[in-house]
């Protein structure tokens, strides 16, 4: 990820902790999956992301994130801006994912 994608991902990040979560989201499940329980999830894999080295674990956890979103989209509607949230939640995901596939890389070892 370059510096402008980080600076997106600042962004989208502060705008996050901004925004209300939507009073119609909650207790919601869609397409099996716990809205809230997923905003949750995605908040910390983009906050570790943005705080730490992202680890292999914490990047596969964020795909598996990025594609629940992705399933959970469709069947949301736009009261108290929850369109919106799970449509910033689902591109800070990507950028995290992202940002973590273009992490350091093991030199390889020669010998």
């Amino acid at each position: 990820m370059n510096e402008s994608e980080r600076d997106l991902l600042v962004r989208l990040w502060e705008e996050h902790m901004r925004m209300p979560f939507p009073p119609n989201m909650r207790g919601r499940e869609i397409e099996g999956e716990d809205v809230v329980y997923l905003d949750a999830s995605i908040a910390v894999g983009v906050s570790s992301s943005l705080s730490e080295p992202f680890d292999v674990k914490r990047r596969d956890a964020l795909r598996r994130c990025l594609a629940a979103v992705e399933k959970v989209l469709p069947s949301i509607d736009g009261e108290g801006g929850a369109i919106e949230r799970y449509e910033r939640l689902r591109e800070m995901a990507a950028l995290a994912v992202e940002f973590g596939d273009a992490g350091p890389r093991r030199r390889p070892v020669v010998g």
